[in-house]
């Protein structure tokens, strides 16, 4: 792997290795039991966790500590493209076509990341102008990333602000959807010990048999670089109607096997998610321009990644023209920039899948719309794409098809 990823690998460790035992993340589970574990053995339980820790986990780590360390790290390569590998030309080809499902090359995958990345652009321009901003783009952006009006001063806030955030959501999903999966989900703080190196938020899906809901994980290290207008569009994308419900109504497929109502391609359920930020406007949660703006620069942020992730596997691109070009074009923090590139250097041609998968479920109720004229109905054309489950682009297109022939003969 490339050097400068694995740099940030020492720290990480030696965050394991603790002289007390009680702060290593593996002690966590042992400072609050359940009521069912009778109150005499809880102080067994939490010192034989302590020399458990103490005698074997911190040693093992002192172990790939000085493994790492010594001998791995040196060895890193100092290239970050994947086509400098032997035979890395072919492997990115491979991987673009995986992550997307589609035959698109990496040409012409860079150059509708460029022709996007324009159009979000033009878009841009005119919520700037309802704000009243009088600059730049670029000087518009760094208001954004900096100004403390756009940032909540405490960790507790800024989870109480994402909570109200899901809470306004949730009765609006009548509006796009005739059918709400029975799921639920919640919110909660990435761990503390994870969340610097770890992206702004992920959802993690309930129990396949129905006994845990799905969650909803948020990052709020450094609450001074998570900025408010971001939290509306993420929120839709992450929890509802993005990713819960996909991996919730996924579960509900009636007749299917369980590795289909499991499966995962990433353009149907990273394209999915990107659409899901964009219903926001049916369903009537956009009415700041400071959250519209939000929502494209995070449709603008999976164009861009078009653009870097070709440029720097396919095309000779460093790290620092990516992350030059990011930060020219959108309103992204500084440290999700970094952050972000890094990902794409660490797996190559995954984050094509976003902007790609989207595009083609817009295409595809574009088709609908047109076809069906008066009988188009957006929740039922959202409900379809969610009753497909988790499909290749190419498969998802055909059952839309088919399903718009049904109801132009019903």
């Amino acid at each position: 792997p490339p050097r400068i990823l694995m740099d940030r690998v020492p720290a990480q460790i030696a965050a394991q290795v603790v002289e007390d035992p009680t702060k290593s993340p593996f002690y966590r589970p042992f400072q609050k039991f359940s009521d069912g574990i009778p109150a005499g053995d809880r102080a067994a339980l939490q010192a034989e966790a302590q020399a458990t820790i103490r005698d074997k986990v911190v040693p093992a780590y002192r172990k790939l500590q000085a493994y790492f360390n010594d001998q791995y790290l040196p060895k890193s390569r100092a290239s970050i493209a994947a086509t400098n590998l032997p035979g890395g030309k072919a492997y990115y080809d491979f991987l673009a076509r995986f992550y997307t499902t589609t035959d698109l090359s990496a040409d012409q995958i860079h150059a509708i990341g460029l022709k996007e990345v324009a159009r979000i652009r033009t878009a841009m321009e005119k919520v700037k102008a309802e704000t009243g901003f009088k600059g730049t783009l670029g000087e518009f952006f760094t208001y954004l990333r900096t100004d403390p009006k756009f940032f909540h001063e405490t960790p507790d806030d800024l989870l109480a602000a994402y909570r109200v955030i899901s809470k306004r959501i949730d009765p609006e999903l009548v509006k796009v959807f005739k059918t709400i999966p029975r799921l639920p989900y919640g919110v909660r703080p990435i761990p503390d010990n994870i969340a610097p190196d770890t992206t702004t938020a992920y959802y993690q899906p309930g129990a396949t048999d129905g006994t845990r809901p799905g969650y909803y994980y948020v990052n709020l290290y450094k609450p001074e670089v998570r900025p408010t207008w971001e939290m509306m569009p993420l929120s839709l994308h992450e929890a509802v109607p993005g990713h819960h419900f996909q991996f919730a109504r996924g579960l509900e497929l009636p007749d299917a096997p369980m590795f289909r109502r499991t499966a995962y391609f990433v353009a149907y359920g990273e394209g999915w998610g990107l659409y899901a930020e964009q219903l926001g406007y049916e369903m009537g949660l956009y009415d700041d321009p400071y959250d519209r703006f939000g929502q494209l620069t995070y449709e603008m942020w999976r164009a861009v990644r078009l653009v870097v992730d070709t440029g720097m596997h396919a095309k000779g691109w460093s790290r620092e023209k990516a992350i030059a070009y990011f930060k020219d074009n959108a309103a992204k923090t500084d440290q999700d920039i970094v952050n972000e590139i890094d990902r794409y250097i660490g797996t190559p041609a995954q984050a094509l899948a976003y902007k790609i998968g989207q595009m083609k479920i817009s295409e595809l109720r574009v088709r609908a719309k047109r076809e069906l004229g008066p009988k188009f109905d957006l929740r039922a054309y959202n409900d379809a794409v969610l009753e497909t489950g988790s499909v290749p682009l190419e498969a998802l297109e055909k059952r839309i098809d088919a399903w718009i022939a049904q109801e132009k003969g019903g």
